[in-house]
């Protein structure tokens, strides 16, 4: 058996024993709006309807973000996430999740999210909303009086 390269010996002891300190996330926490930070008090998803936030493809300094293909790409990543888990073989079909779906609002390009992600699969939901967050993205509770296009 050959020797291990150093590079690869390296990114393992990171991963393993967290060579990179962990930031103090205690005061960013509370800098977070308030639909990605964790509602501890609400009460179970079964007792209010899921909430939907439409992610746009606005940049909070106005910007259109790029490329203009990212909320395709952005639902296609959350396509396996569906009510009744992920489906394979013969029976499988290639579409979205009806937890994350990209739409069209006003002439701009939205990813329109379900927080019922969020009880399928905790990381999927924060995978979109930090997605959102890091990209500086537009996000808004959607309302009943929202048009679709």
């Amino acid at each position: 058996m050959g020797a291990i390269e150093p590079g690869i010996r390296l990114a393992a002891l990171q991963h393993s024993e967290g060579t990179i300190p962990a930031a103090d996330t205690r005061l960013l926490w509370a800098e977070l709006p308030w639909w990605l930070q964790a509602r501890h008090d609400a009460p179970p998803m079964s007792e209010n309807p899921p909430r939907e936030f439409y992610i746009q493809g606005l940049t909070l300094e106005g910007k259109t973000f790029r490329p203009s293909d990212w909320a395709e790409r952005l639902a296609g990543a959350m396509a396996c996430f569906r009510p009744d888990g992920v489906q394979g073989g013969i029976g499988a079909y290639i579409g979205y999740s009806p937890y994350c779906v990209p739409r069209v609002v006003d002439g701009v390009k939205c990813v329109l999210v379900n927080e019922a992600l969020r009880g399928v699969e905790p990381m999927a939901w924060d995978f979109v909303m930090h997605f959102a967050r890091d990209n500086h993205l537009q996000v808004i509770e959607a309302g009943a009086q929202r048009d679709l296009k």
